[in-house]
């Protein structure tokens, strides 16, 4: 094992600022495939379409089903000033009704304000007609406790009020997504809202794609797993075995652990769409390489030295340099291997990130 394998720093590489993807490909599919085999090292380009070829049936690609909800919600302050609050997750629990108002009620969430000056607990914020939030505590690091108040669904009013959030790399005007954004910042199998970022591994495949890998004899199967915005925090130890990862709600299905129990068990491989999909299928694994159903927290924290006891082959996006994902993914091909695929990437001007290419990791 190297020396420096857990060295911050030797996850680095330079990315040109104009390989960052502001915008996705003209279609879903027409996205890039960087290949990977990992038994003779071998690279290949391919277009995404030709990831089918890469199935065999009997095979299991495992997908997140989880949507992004419209958790960035732009308006102001009671006091005129423009504010901006970034709901970290969707609130959970069940409304109450606000007292003294006909149709409307309450919620607590949490999320990330962005104002000239910072609210004080109590103030009132005011995003639409039918939605307001009041400051309930101030956290630490710009986080805040609020009590949404709203008229009739908090879905219907965060659709009405609200926006997706794009990554912080994704360059838009002041006021947000572009009606290109609300259509593919959205996987075409999105089912359950609660993400604050999307799979992005799984905005690729189209339905006639998905139809397309079926065909070959492929089961698929849905976990879900609602990311969270901690997939963006920076790692920020030299030591990356001291990295607190951050935690995303998972709900793996009875249904699912038997598809990919019995696909396993007849010799079928399986695949994952995403570092979202490895967590939630290694954290619901036992041992023994048996999945289980599991819904809760998923703190799963993957670094090179793990032993995956599920996922064998995956599909993934381009991550940032010195993240966790890219961590994940060495623990998978290695580190070394793992930046050689970048650097054969950014030599042939694959673009990076979210709305980027992609790349299939193939172990067996």
């Amino acid at each position: 094992m190297p020396s420096d394998l857990f060295d911050l720093t030797s996850y680095n590489f330079h990315l040109p600022p104009e390989l960052i993807a502001q915008h996705p490909a003209v279609s879903r599919d027409a996205s890039r495939l960087l290949s990977y085999q990992t038994q003779n090292r071998t690279i290949a380009d391919l277009p995404f379409r030709s990831v089918v070829e890469l199935f065999a049936p009997g095979d299991v690609l495992v997908v997140n089903n989880t949507k992004v909800f419209p958790a960035r919600l732009l308006g102001r302050k009671e006091t005129g000033g423009r504010v901006e609050l970034l709901l970290l997750s969707f609130p959970a629990v069940d409304p109450l009704p606000v007292p003294g108002q006909a149709g409307w009620r309450q919620v607590e969430g949490v999320g990330l304000v962005k104002s000239s000056k910072r609210p004080r607990q109590g103030a009132r914020l005011i995003f639409g007609e039918g939605l307001t939030a009041e400051v309930k505590e101030i956290l630490a690091d710009g986080k805040v406790v609020v009590l949404l108040y709203f008229s009739g669904t908090l879905p219907a009013q965060l659709e009405k009020c609200g926006q997706l959030p794009l990554p912080p790399y994704i360059s838009r005007d002041p006021d947000g997504q572009s009606e290109e954004d609300k259509q593919r910042y959205q996987t075409v199998y999105a089912a359950h809202a609660g993400a604050v970022a999307a799979p992005t591994a799984g905005l690729h495949f189209t339905e006639a794609l998905l139809e397309a890998i079926r065909a070959k004899g492929v089961v698929i199967a849905p976990v879900t797993l609602h990311v969270g915005y901690g997939t963006f925090a920076p790692v920020r130890v030299a030591d990356i075995r001291h990295h607190l990862i951050h935690s995303e709600y998972l709900v793996v299905s009875e249904e699912t652990a038997t598809l990919v129990n019995r696909a396993k068990a007849a010799g079928g491989r399986v695949w994952a769409v995403g570092t979202t999909s490895i967590r939630a299928l290694e954290f619901a694994a036992d041992d023994q390489g048996r999945l289980h159903a599991r819904e809760g927290a998923c703190a799963l924290y993957i670094y090179p030295g793990y032993c995956f006891k599920i996922v064998e082959n995956v599909i993934t996006n381009f991550h940032l340099p010195q993240s966790s994902l890219l961590f994940l993914i060495s623990a998978l091909m290695g580190r070394d291997e793992l930046l050689r695929c970048y650097r054969h990437a950014i030599a042939q001007r694959y673009r990076f990130f979210s709305y980027g290419d992609a790349m299939a990791i193939v172990t067996v």
